[in-house]
């Protein structure tokens, strides 16, 4: 498929450069997508050979710190890892991270982005994928695309780092729990409330039988399970998670507790959707009471 797509791909840049010329915005774009479906194709020598020049004309037209040009950056210093070529890829990947820090600041998410990228292709070289660094150069890169919204990435990075720490660590492990958790949250991101119920069913059990009822990892699975209840309009099984685990924080932390008004509060709105209009009121004036 690939193959058809680069000759296609591959006439539409003669023809542009004919038309619009060599270095017109249009052109550049049509090379650059020649360049990635040659990285599709593994063919890293041909991709290098047009990202050298979409970088040399983005540098002279629209400068070193341009956006599009930061971009060209990227790209070719992802060519010269899958190449070997580490130094010039390590200086590239350099020179963008400097250039990003300095136009949208240290904590940015694009800049944050970028940095952990980089760690996460050096810990994966250099320690290998199932290390727990890299597990954590993974984590925190997934949870950068949570904060810019890139679900899907998150959605990978999750289902990756997971699959590893169930076969090196063994599912009860607490790190495993946490992934399951995690990758349940972005399940319920995507509105993929089935897939969600499934982890965190086993995350709950797991929890409930490691630490106790009564812990707080297992109030709050417990609190997670209940609302994917409720979105999948199981509404009696949400009902009964969510006063058990009012009883247990009720009990425990006390009746002014934050979290204890959270759990009122989320299973008075349980008994609305239930019809149970007295119970529900009831909740919510003292959840009133309790904030004054």
């Amino acid at each position: 498929m690939f193959e058809k797509e680069s000759i296609i791909q591959a006439i539409v840049v003669k023809i542009a450069k004919q038309t619009l010329g060599e270095e017109h915005p249009g052109t550049l774009s049509c090379i650059g997508s020649l360049a990635n479906t040659y990285t599709r194709l593994g063919k890293w020598k041909e991709a290098e050979e047009l990202q050298v020049q979409v970088l040399e004309i983005r540098i002279r037209i629209l400068g070193k710190e341009h956006q599009g040009t930061l971009r060209s950056m990227g790209n070719l210093a992802s060519t010269y890892s899958e190449l070997g070529k580490w130094k010039d890829a390590e200086e590239l990947k350099v020179q963008v991270l400097e250039m990003r820090t300095r136009i949208l600041g240290k904590e940015h998410p694009d800049t944050l982005r970028k940095l952990e990228v980089q760690v996460l292709e050096m810990r994966t070289r250099i320690l290998g994928k199932e290390h727990p660094d890299t597990f954590l150069s993974m984590g925190n890169l997934a949870s950068t695309y949570r904060e810019l919204g890139k679900w899907k990435y998150a959605e990978e990075l999750k289902v990756q780092v997971l699959e590893m720490r169930t076969r090196i660590l063994g599912k009860e492990h607490p790190d495993t729990l946490r992934s399951m958790g995690n990758l349940a949250n972005t399940y319920r991101e995507l509105g993929k409330w089935k897939e969600a119920e499934e982890l965190e069913v086993q995350v709950l059990e797991m929890r409930t039988r490691i630490l106790g009822k009564e812990h707080p990892d297992t109030l709050r699975s417990m609190g997670n399970l209940a609302d994917t209840y409720r979105e999948l309009g199981k509404l009696k099984e949400a009902e009964e998670l969510e006063v058990k685990g009012l009883e247990i924080r009720t009990r425990i932390l006390g009746k002014v507790n934050s979290d204890t008004l959270l759990s009122m509060g989320n299973l008075a709105n349980t008994y609305r959707e239930l019809g149970k209009w007295k119970e529900a009121e009831e909740l919510k004036i003292q959840v009133l009471e309790m904030e004054q």
